[in-house]
């Protein structure tokens, strides 16, 4: 049965960045590890171009997870962080949903390591309590092919809606006629051959 179109509203919008740990960085293999750094700060770009309320969890920090990715911390010196101390789970933690629930939000746009575990988990329970949730596929990483598409399987059979941080930004802006340099700029930033097209729209519009 065809579901009908949800898309994402960016005054309903929050960002959950799961357990982008060093350590467990060091696990993903389904995509580049260059590639997939950029896709991370992209998306933590695009929160904070939309001013989305944004939360950072890690789990087990002490352990072999390690600490949060540093650009992350810097990017976002006042959201929300929490570090369980040992829920697999983001939603096992009680910290974690209040922080949550305190956005006011009920879309959820989430991306983490490793996906079927930090990702797939959070997602589910917040289904099961209502949230729509959007889970951004190239921020989020895991150790092959086989695994990711297990969780992306599980994940969207259960309603959640699996996109890149490409088109969460396209369908967040809208329209075009909002801000043109500033989606610009963002999409330059993480995009080269992207860069290359608004340098040229650039030096084309300079000459009118």
């Amino acid at each position: 049965m065809t579901k009908p179109y949800i898309r994402l509203d960016k005054d309903n919008a929050a960002v959950l960045l799961v357990d982008h740990q060093t350590g467990l960085l060091s696990l993903v293999r389904d995509i580049d590890p260059d590639k997939f750094k950029n896709n991370v700060l992209a998306l933590a770009d695009l929160a904070n171009y939309f001013g989305l309320p944004t939360i950072l969890t890690t789990s087990f920090e002490q352990g072999p997870n390690g600490p949060l990715v540093p650009e992350l911390k810097e990017m976002f010196p006042s959201a929300p962080y929490i570090a369980r101390p040992g829920q697999i789970n983001a939603w096992d933690n009680e910290d974690f949903v209040n922080a949550v629930k305190a956005t006011g939000k009920k879309q959820l746009i989430i991306a983490g390591v490793v996906t079927e575990v930090c990702v797939a988990f959070p997602a589910l329970s917040a289904l099961e309590q209502g949230y729509e949730v959007f889970i951004v596929t190239d921020a989020s990483g895991t150790f092959n092919p086989m695994t990711r598409d297990a969780a992306w399987d599980r994940m969207s059979t259960a309603g959640a809606q699996l996109m890149t941080w490409f088109g969460t930004a396209c369908e967040l802006h809208r329209d075009w006629r909002n801000d043109v340099e500033g989606l610009g700029t963002l999409f330059s930033n993480h995009i080269p051959d992207y860069r290359n097209l608004i340098n040229s729209f650039t030096t084309l519009t300079a000459g009118k």
